[in-house]
């Protein structure tokens, strides 16, 4: 497991791009809101990997969408949502309903239906140059503390995550979460 800065990440990127779509790895990354845990979305291999660091084997994972256009291919979007997505990137997690299954690994959701970010921070344009869909889902086990900094990180998920991309103390909350299948807002 190594930590490395934005900086250190950006000089490493290339090497890192290739083992995202060659190996299952899973990685810690700071977005808007909170630091996320993620993975290659289309990689099951590294989906179930997160799943165990998580605890977490039956509730669907998010994920950041490479742009908007990814967003209208591989969801069922109306007017109302296309509005919606004018307000991306920001701190919301939209759920639609997948129209393209193959879009993300079935690990992913389980279902039909697929929560779908783009968080305001540097981090969502390596998601675009990469042009795949990462999982984002917060750095805790279900039911624990997220993890705001470095020093709260809990040891067990350290251990088994393939790099960090610390970006500082993050004290942001969830994101909103809108959900254009039950025409719901839900602050957290």
């Amino acid at each position: 497991m190594e930590i490395l800065t934005k900086e250190e990440f950006k000089n490493k990127w290339e090497i890192i791009r290739r083992r995202i779509k060659k190996e299952p790895l899973v990685f810690i990354y700071p977005t808007d809101t909170i630091y996320g845990i993620g993975c290659n979305a289309t990689d099951k291999i590294a989906v179930e990997k997160v799943r165990e660091i998580k605890k977490r084997y039956d509730k669907p994972f998010s994920i950041i969408a490479p742009n908007n256009d990814w967003i209208k291919n591989n969801c069922k979007t109306s007017k109302k949502s296309d509005e919606w997505l004018e307000k991306l990137p920001g701190p919301y997690t939209f759920i639609f309903q997948l129209k393209n299954k193959e879009a993300v690994a079935h690990n992913v959701s389980f279902e039909v239906n697929l929560g779908v970010r783009i968080p305001k921070n540097w981090f969502s344009k390596i998601v675009k140059e990469l042009d795949s869909p990462f999982v984002t889902t917060s750095v805790n086990k279900t039911g624990e503390d997220f993890m705001k900094s470095i020093d709260d990180l809990d040891e067990e998920i350290k251990k088994q995550v393939d790099f960090i991309i610390y970006d500082g103390e993050i004290n942001g909350k969830p994101s909103t979460i809108v959900n254009f299948i039950d025409n719901k807002i839900k602050h957290r």
